[in-house]
């Protein structure tokens, strides 16, 4: 619903309220005892307070005098005017009904010098049936290596990084975007995209997407707390900057933990309550120091019962695929490693 005046939010004052004590709204999964988040969208205290007094009261309009300005919506991107843009050629055509097989889409740059990129959205003209879109380089020494550039999922954000701060596009390097349907009852149409802002001053730090994931997976029939693990092994100095957790439906828990090289372990982040319609990235307040030899290890726990709602088919063993009643189970994280000391290989 709308909620840009007083007139639309009013009808939903109590929903409003519910939605608030029950921790629904605003989305925000993390458990607060690990880690501080640059993006946190939770309430500070006393704001929810204020809420629920003011739905209590009758949920009164307040003086007009004392408002604040008309929030000013961004109208296309939320990043600044792109320096370049890249978009799938041709308009893919989405059935109104049927599984529809991942589509990968290579784009050529055309760069013909090395970029260095602050900032990356990925836009869907179609948000409607998209359910997910990724997009990797693939650089023209590395033909088969794909480095991540950016996404979107319900709950992204654009990924803007620090000054300093950049991902690396080698010239000559080809974007893929990697673009998952949703057949949602009707025909329709989308032609997604990406925009790009060049660093403006020079990079310090390379900004690399790694994954913590398990080299299989298989969740037995009926299973409602089946554990699967992940790791991932930083090879060179570097600091943790985001994580993002990826699973489908059955996924139930998530939690992201270093393993330092003296053995001491330490919990990165924690999500009790995984929902697959809300997968942001989580940007650190603070970038933590991970050595050469930290293990990035990640957990999820599925849930392959009749008692999960969401479950397409609890007598079925449930193995990695791309689809949403398949599974998956990725530890996604960036770190940001000093170009000076290798970080521009």
């Amino acid at each position: 619903m709308p909620l840009l005046s007083y007139n639309e939010a009013r009808p939903w004052a109590k929903a409003i309220r519910a939605a608030v004590l029950e921790g629904k709204m605003p989305p925000w999964s993390p458990d607060p005892r690990y880690g501080r988040f640059s993006n946190d969208l939770s309430l500070a205290p006393g704001e929810k307070e204020k809420i629920v007094a003011w739905v209590d009261a009758g949920a009164p309009e307040g003086k007009a005098v004392d408002a604040p300005g008309a929030k000013v919506f961004p109208q296309g991107w939320q990043i600044p005017q792109p320096d370049v843009v890249f978009e799938m050629p041709e308009t893919f055509h989405v059935p109104a009904a049927g599984a529809i097989e991942y589509q990968f889409i290579r784009v050529p740059t055309n760069f013909t010098e090395d970029k260095w990129i602050q900032m990356a959205e990925v836009r869907p003209s179609n948000r409607a049936v998209v359910h997910h879109a990724i997009v990797v380089v693939e650089a023209p020494e590395y033909r088969g290596r794909e480095e991540y550039l950016g996404g979107y999922a319900p709950g992204m954000s654009p990924q803007i990084w620090r000054p300093g701060q950049a991902r690396l596009v080698r010239a000559g390097s080809t974007l893929i975007f990697q673009m998952h349907y949703s057949a949602n009852g009707k025909p329709a149409e989308d032609r997604t995209k990406i925009g790009l802002v060049f660093a403006k001053e020079p990079v310090t730090e390379k900004i690399i997407g790694m994954q913590a994931m398990p080299p299989e997976l298989a969740i037995p029939p009926g299973a409602s707390n089946f554990r699967v693990d992940g790791v991932a092994t930083i090879r060179q100095d570097s600091k943790l900057v985001a994580m993002r957790a990826h699973m489908h439906v059955r996924g139930k828990s998530f939690q992201m933990r270093a393993v330092y090289p003296n053995g001491e372990s330490e919990i990165l982040l924690d999500i009790p309550k995984y929902d697959f319609n809300w997968q942001p990235y989580y940007y650190l307040e603070t970038p933590k120091p991970l050595p050469r030899g930290t293990r990035i290890e990640s957990t999820g726990y599925f849930d392959n019962s009749a008692n999960n709602p969401f479950n397409p088919d609890p007598s079925a063993t449930i193995f990695w695929g791309p689809q949403s009643w398949d599974e998956m189970m990725i530890g996604w994280f960036d770190i940001a490693v000093d170009v000076l000391a290798g970080g521009n290989n």
